[in-house]
């Protein structure tokens, strides 16, 4: 059972204490407070474990603080709509927001490999005007002899660099609890002059222990791709892991999955599943054409398959995008192939804003269809 407290409630307050007083009277019943923070107000939510079924609504709603109960009838307990489609979606961060409705594209390097490349490509983000980029610090790879990315040496100049050209979130994969620390202390060290979203990759998708670290902290929103082999539930299961820890500002992202059916790509694009994640649950869906198909190879329209693939995202909704870009794609580390180049940023940008005004378009025709 979710219970959804009046907006602003004072933790403090006389109403809330009675409420949680009265909460703790309820045999066998045990819960957990989380804290929302919407675009115009901060909501308080109550989870209640144990035999709820027995318990009366009416009379749990009619408590002080509480302004309206909500019987949770599948799994993602914290992220899930639970068909209430007025259940608080989405989050700010470092002055933006995201939400089931904003759009924000990541372009960037995959892995970040010298500061002349990353300052060239900051460079061009922000003459687009794109507050946004992609940074691979920490690297994992399917071979242990592949560069695994300069981890924490890179992390100081990094930073530097975001805060010269304005770049307010970086998406920079972990694969350990000590990155969490390590990206933190780089960025005390250059004065805050960003914000990063930690990213969990497609092999750490059901890496229980890091995803409970990460969920702990509260700092710095998260990114979590979905696993490569495994079902969109399973999937949407590990995004409830981060939250059931505490940190329910959750971007889940899709990036393919693997199977030979997918050929020639690298991976079998799954965006069709954009509005599927969004009406499951309540985070904002990433899209990461750049690793579900894997080149940049051109179609007899001139269009490559990776922005053909990238428009299928966005016109179906997505709300953010994670694409690799390089100043040189033939000098990168990793990913090179795939990497899009600088020259193309404004075509992409465009691209999107095309994509977007249909998207728009078509919400529009369909809104206020009874059957829709």
């Amino acid at each position: 059972m979710l219970l959804i407290l009046h907006p602003d409630t004072d933790l403090k307050s006389d109403s809330y204490q009675r409420t949680i007083d009265h909460l703790r009277q309820l045999p066998g019943i045990s819960y957990r407070v989380h804290e929302v923070s919407g675009a115009r107000q901060k909501l308080t939510e109550i989870y209640l474990l144990g035999p709820t079924a027995q318990l009366d609504a009416d009379s749990i709603e009619a408590l002080p603080a509480v302004e309206r109960v909500i019987r949770i009838s599948d799994e993602y307990r914290i992220l899930g709509r639970h068909k209430d489609q007025n259940r608080t979606e989405g989050f700010e961060y470092n002055g933006l927001r995201f939400d089931q409705s904003s759009f924000h594209l990541f372009a960037g390097l995959c892995a970040v490999d010298n500061p002349e490349h990353v300052e060239a490509m900051m460079k061009a983000l922000k003459q687009a005007g794109l507050p946004c980029t992609r940074m691979g610090a920490y690297k994992p790879r399917t071979s242990p002899y592949a560069f695994q990315g300069h981890g924490k040496n890179c992390l100081p100049y990094v930073f530097e660099l975001a805060g010269k050209y304005d770049i307010k979130v970086i998406a920079m994969e972990v694969t350990h609890e000590s990155h969490i620390e390590e990206i933190n202390d780089a960025l005390a060290q250059t004065g805050n002059p960003t914000g990063v979203m930690l990213q969990i990759g497609t092999r750490n998708t059901q890496n229980f222990e890091l995803l409970k670290a990460i969920g702990r902290q509260k700092t710095h929103p998260v990114l979590l791709k979905r696993g490569f082999g495994i079902s969109l539930n399973e999937s949407l299961n590990a995004a409830e892991y981060l939250a059931s820890e505490g940190n329910a500002n959750v971007i889940f992202c899709l990036r393919g999955m693997k199977t030979e059916a997918g050929n020639p790509h690298r991976n079998l694009v799954d965006f069709a599943h954009v509005p599927v994640v969004k009406r499951l649950t309540r985070m904002p869906v990433c899209i990461d054409p750049s690793h579900s198909v894997g080149n940049r190879d051109l179609a007899p329209d001139g269009i490559s398959d990776v922005l053909h693939a990238a428009a299928q995202g966005v016109i179906a909704g997505a709300n953010m995008m994670l694409i690799d870009f390089h100043p040189r794609p033939e000098k990168a580390l990793v990913d090179g192939p795939q990497a899009l180049t600088i020259p193309e940023l404004e075509q992409l940008v465009e691209d999107i804003r095309i994509c977007r005004d249909a998207y728009q378009k078509r919400r529009a025709l369909y809104q206020g269809n009874p059957e829709s």
